[in-house]
């Protein structure tokens, strides 16, 4: 087993990788304080681990909520479903939240335990990639609204991430690629050598080997753990973290929930923003070449989904969390491995670049 650790002074907390980790409750078990737990899921992987981990449960008063898969039940009914649960079980403020499922699961979860008693613990248990490698670490807990994704939560760190490689098996194809294109963001953002490995290993990856996955996962997550260490309310540094995000939130919204996944979504965005960073003569477009390549390579979309306008994607993304009084500030490139935060674009630009991707596909 890798362990990790997100260093935050008195509220560190560790992440632990490897397989098998769900069975092992002796591993688990101590990052419960108190007598009540809940355990929060969803339809898909309740039946897979579920059982698995309330066996490790012996001797505690728990209960479970179980949500329907796919991030349009991201919402505050949701939220509500699962505080409804908690006064059920008569959970005091040293009751744990255990969020086992993906993004969803894990952002509605965490953002309940920040919403409990002001706050219990939570602790990750995630089975998605996508999760495993971006969500489930640095403490981003929310929910959805019609106008925009993620647009209300809190920072509510977890007490754990318990990363079991081996839930990964039983993730549909289309989900797990999906999640490769957080894992090829850090290189993207950050680590031109990792970008390089993850070219190197494509194959390895897709082909779910364990110790290329263990590799990319440790990597990815050590990479996350050190931003938020830095900057864990994303002032400055962890912002950098949203590469594509802001393009991707909006073509999610736009296609409806559930219509374009998470990580396909990122996938289009950051390719958006590598072409616009080439426009603005920040970066080369070979490296935007180099980047559609390997998405293409992994699986991943580079095209927008069809029926998409500029004006309504550019309403979207001045909603986006790093616009400041409605002006758009979008995370660019510097090339493969850097990037910053950009104010003040000529948003005639974006909207073309938008247009040129949009008459792509058309």
């Amino acid at each position: 087993m890798i362990r990790l650790e997100v260093e935050l002074g008195a509220r560190s907390y560790p992440i632990d990788i490897g397989c098998g980790v769900l069975d092992a409750p002796s591993a688990w078990r101590p990052a419960i304080a108190g007598k009540h737990v809940l355990v929060l899921s969803n339809t898909v992987v309740a039946p897979l681990y579920l059982d698995r981990v309330l066996a490790g449960l012996h001797g505690l008063e728990h209960a479970t909520v179980i949500l329907e898969d796919g991030e349009q039940h991201k919402t505050f009914d949701n939220v509500a479903r699962v505080l409804d649960a908690l006064a059920r079980l008569g959970a005091s403020r040293n009751a744990t939240l255990i969020a086992l499922g993906g993004g969803v699961v894990g952002d509605l979860g965490g953002f309940a335990a920040a919403c409990w008693m002001r706050g219990i613990d939570f602790v990750q248990m995630p089975t998605t990639l996508l999760a495993m490698v971006d969500s489930s670490v640095g403490g981003k807990t929310g929910v959805n609204l019609p106008a925009g994704k993620n647009l209300v939560g809190a920072f509510h760190q977890p007490r754990a991430v318990f990363i079991d490689i081996a839930t990964l098996a039983t993730l549909p194809r289309r989900e797990y690629i999906a999640g490769l294109a957080e894992v090829l963001k850090y290189g993207a953002i950050g680590d031109a050598a990792f970008f390089a490995w993850i070219e190197a290993h494509a194959d390895a990856l897709l082909a779910r080997d364990e110790r290329a996955l263990e590799q990319a996962i440790a990597q990815s997550c050590r990479h996350k753990a050190g931003v938020v260490a830095r900057d864990e309310r994303e002032t400055g540094e962890r912002a950098l973290l949203n590469f594509g995000h802001t393009f991707g939130h909006a073509l999610e919204v736009e296609a409806g929930y559930g219509r374009l996944l998470h990580g396909e979504a990122v996938a289009i965005g950051m390719l958006l923003a590598a072409r616009l960073s080439s426009r603005l003569g920040r970066a080369p477009a070979s490296d935007a070449d180099r980047l559609q390549t390997l998405l293409q390579r992994l699986g991943l979309p580079t095209g927008l989904p069809p029926g998409c306008a500029a004006d309504r994607l550019l309403e979207r993304m001045r909603l986006d969390k790093k616009s400041v009084s409605g002006q758009l500030r979008l995370v660019l490139w510097k090339g493969l491995g850097a990037a910053d935060i950009v104010g003040g674009i000529d948003e005639s630009l974006i909207r073309s670049e938008l247009e040129q991707a949009i008459a792509a596909v058309a």
